[in-house]
């Protein structure tokens, strides 16, 4: 993250309004009932949001988030390039940048900034193009932005291939997965079938007041964090420790599986499937999310994750959600869910074999947290003129 503090006198500092011109007036926000799938991307605040047949544009631009980004946490992006024909709706600021300022530098300049000191409202901030016209960036010559961004451009490279082997690990869990036990809707080997409420329950969470949120304390487990978005990479809401006695049956632990049961109509962010982390000894768990735990003997951890992870469960549970403005999943869908369970023996020889797996994963993980630092160094040297 990088701030207007941070940005040092090497360069020479302009505001964005002045460097840049500003598309929005070529938006056309579009329900989502009556968008059409179609042949060119839509994109939104937070990078592509489907599909669509139509386009507005059809040259090299950059977004920056106006609403609905994260502004709380910018290290997840606020800004990303987009080139041809593309729709962008009325969430993202569309930014040509004038001839003093290079589009790739001026992405990497924005896309990690904190943005908050210009971002109007309380409860969804904003920021608006009077706002975003504010932003100090530093304007070094052409050449120099050109070879800031290619520096940064290949620190990123580096993430992404790190990021790619981590989702390789994640679907080899689930080959495996399937190689042992069969598709778990067909069944093909013919264990035998229990209804999950039988080998396990289900804890929902409740539905907390923001004006409980405090700056300490137990955190919160929301939506976010079971889909794809860590405890460590958002900005954890927390509620005060004596909740713990009153609120108890709505308190996880590390460990716990959790599943996400709302989401947005016609996307399917929702009915995904976390364990809780290790950050915190225990945590909340609002309305949306859902916690899953063995109760027989006959069911282990590891088997019963990669079960309802599965994404041919996952559309089983999805396909009966219900909700016009959100998708929503109740506990009985997932407690009726029917599951094939393989003998003890079986789940244990899969739990051993995925401990390799896992092993791998946290090798990954740690190198993509170096590359991270590596990446946030070099971010803050260059706009610093220390490159």
């Amino acid at each position: 993250m990088i701030s207007r503090n941070s940005l040092g006198d090497h360069y020479p500092i302009k505001k964005l309004g002045d460097v840049v011109e500003f598309l929005d007036s070529m938006r056309r926000p579009v329900t989502e009932s009556d968008r059409k799938i179609g042949e060119y991307p839509y994109f939104g605040a937070n990078g592509l949001q489907g599909t669509i047949d139509k386009f507005i544009f059809d040259e090299p631009l950059v977004l920056l988030a106006e609403d609905g980004g994260h502004f709380d946490n910018p290290n997840r992006g606020i800004a990303y390039r987009i080139s041809g024909k593309t729709w962008v709706n009325n969430h993202a600021h569309v930014l040509r940048p004038k001839s003093c300022l290079d589009l790739a530098y001026l992405c990497r300049v924005l896309e990690n900034y904190d943005v908050k000191p210009f971002v109007t409202g309380t409860t969804r901030g904003k920021l608006t193009k009077g706002g975003a016209s504010e932003i100090p960036i530093p304007v070094p010559p052409l050449p120099e932005q050109r070879r800031i961004a290619a520096i940064l451009d290949q620190s990123d490279a580096l993430r992404a291939k790190r990021r790619e082997a981590l989702a390789e690990l994640d679907k080899l869990a689930q080959s495996i997965f399937v190689e042992m036990f069969g598709d778990p809707v067909e069944n093909p080997k013919g264990w035998p079938i229990f209804r999950l409420e039988e080998i396990a329950s289900l804890v929902g969470g409740y539905a907390f007041k923001s004006n409980d949120y405090i700056k300490s304390g137990i955190p919160l487990i929301r939506i976010g964090d079971v889909n794809g978005v860590g405890s460590t990479e958002k900005k954890p809401c927390f509620l005060p420790t004596d909740f713990a006695d009153k609120y108890k049956r709505f308190l996880i632990f590390p460990g716990d599986l959790l599943m996400s049961l709302t989401g947005t109509t016609g996307k399917d962010d929702y009915g995904n499937v976390a364990v809780a982390g290790t950050e915190f000894d225990r945590y909340f768990l609002n309305q949306r999310v859902a916690c899953i735990r063995p109760i027989s003997s006959l069911i282990l951890k590891d088997f019963l994750y990669h079960f309802l992870a599965n994404k041919h469960i996952k559309n089983k549970i999805i396909s009966n959600s219900r909700g016009v403005r959100q998708a929503n999943i109740s506990n009985s869908d997932i407690l009726e869910l029917r599951i094939p369970l393989p003998t003890v023996d079986a789940q244990k020889k899969f739990s051993d074999t995925l401990r390799v797996v896992n092993d791998l994963t946290t090798i990954n993980d740690q190198v993509l947290e170096e590359l991270n630092s590596v990446f946030f160094a070099l971010q803050h040297r260059s706009f610093r003129g220390e490159l």
